[in-house]
């Protein structure tokens, strides 16, 4: 997808403001979203350097079922900004992983999951978030990625989805995955790339200390 035919691409190059959110749940893995949080956040304020930009480049925001703390992984006590029935359309969201337990056996985690995606424009998931996506039928009929150790599991629960191993990320244009807990780190610098292009990415990368280099996607 290149840059003029991707409408987040041309929002950003409109100067508007990209609503990026980020599921919590219970035992959600803290780098899962932290990760991705630190890189859209860090993005916008390198982007704000420019002084022909207005608007912040990024707005992100965490989403759980109810504006309440959420207990994440090894205790992390973490409180969302919104909670499912208040939450904004987002532009961008994004599934953490962890222990996906909650989210795949709660019918209102799901149906949340659905209405959010089905409103962005792009839906990425880190790690074990791709069960979540794949279990609303989202990686149906795409190829899609996750924590090396969950890969067989993948496969075998989703045989619809092509499931790919040993990549950082794959971009399948409006749904991106991506590989375990620190890989969604380097996948959030690529939509920051793809959306704002790579010198932003870089400046991102380079503002945060993360050896970043762009990944070639399978099949480029």
């Amino acid at each position: 997808m290149t840059a003029a035919s991707d409408p987040l691409a041309e929002r950003f190059e409109a100067g508007r403001t990209i609503k990026v959110g980020i599921l919590l749940f219970p035992e959600v893995e803290v780098l899962d979203f932290a990760g991705p949080f630190e890189v859209f956040s860090v993005a916008s304020r390198v982007a704000q350097r420019n002084p022909d930009r207005n608007a912040p480049a990024f707005d992100v925001s965490t989403v759980a079922a109810r504006r309440e703390n959420v207990i994440a992984r090894h205790g992390l006590t973490v409180e969302p900004r919104h909670g499912f029935a208040e939450a904004p359309p987002f532009d961008l969201f994004v599934v953490p992983g962890g222990v996906v337990t909650q989210p795949l056996n709660d019918a209102g985690t799901l149906a949340y999951v659905r209405a959010a995606s089905g409103q962005a424009l792009l839906t990425a998931s880190v790690c074990t978030g791709a069960f979540v996506l794949a279990r609303i039928g989202l990686l149906d009929g795409r190829r899609a990625t996750t924590h090396w150790e969950d890969i067989p599991d993948l496969r075998t629960a989703f045989p619809a989805v092509a499931v790919i191993d040993d990549v950082p990320y794959i971009d399948e244009g409006a749904i991106v995955t991506s590989a375990g807990i620190s890989a969604g780190i380097g996948m959030s610098l690529h939509l920051v790339a793809r959306i704002g292009g790579e010198a932003l990415a870089r400046a991102t990368a380079r503002q945060m200390q993360f050896d970043w280099e762009p990944a070639p996607l399978p099949g480029s």
